[in-house]
């Protein structure tokens, strides 16, 4: 698939067929996420993979009943759960670049993961003190994120977007591109 074609069809999945995903396309996803650029090259960034069904449930305690995506994590067959070390990562102008590298990371996963016909929806509403505990994650470790993957039961239409003269600029500021 084209690069442009994932970036444009893309869509956060909410619901998953009870199809089991091959290791080998996790193995790809989670490759993607590898390659990814980051802040002097540190990779400060985790991947916690969960496919038993255990492993699955006792995450689900750590996001709020409301949160649409919780049902996702329930059913998709796969959860990755995105990580990063913040001691392998640094600050500058008081950016803290773990969570910038972990999102392109994260960003990674998801594209590859829709280039193999995969489905993904990143969920950030969590309580991680309850998701750290209850997968064992060490103390030092920030959990930026959360994803279901699996086979999509869904295909959400696309959702809005800012114009391109809303959010670029050239040479000055409020000058449209």
């Amino acid at each position: 698939m084209d690069v442009f074609q994932a970036i444009n069809d893309r869509r956060s999945i909410r619901k998953y067929r009870d199809t089991p995903v091959e290791w080998d396309k996790v193995s790809q996803v989670l490759d993607a996420g590898r390659l990814a650029p980051s802040w002097k090259n540190m990779q400060c960034w985790r991947f916690l993979v969960l496919s038993a069904t255990g492993k699955r449930s006792a995450l689900l305690d750590a996001f709020p009943d409301d949160n649409p995506g919780k049902k996702a994590l329930a059913q998709a067959p796969v959860v990755i759960v995105v990580c990063a070390d913040p001691a392998q990562s640094g600050v500058e102008n008081g950016i803290e670049y773990y969570v910038a590298d972990t999102a392109i990371a994260f960003e990674h996963i998801c594209l590859a993961a829709h280039g193999l016909g995969l489905g993904t929806c990143w969920m950030g509403l969590f309580d991680e003190p309850t998701l750290k505990k209850a997968l064992g994650i060490p103390a030092g470790i920030r959990v930026v994120g959360v994803t279901p993957l699996g086979y999509p039961d869904q295909e959400p239409k696309a959702r809005p977007r800012k114009e391109l003269a809303e959010i670029a600029y050239h040479n000055n500021w409020g000058a449209a591109c």
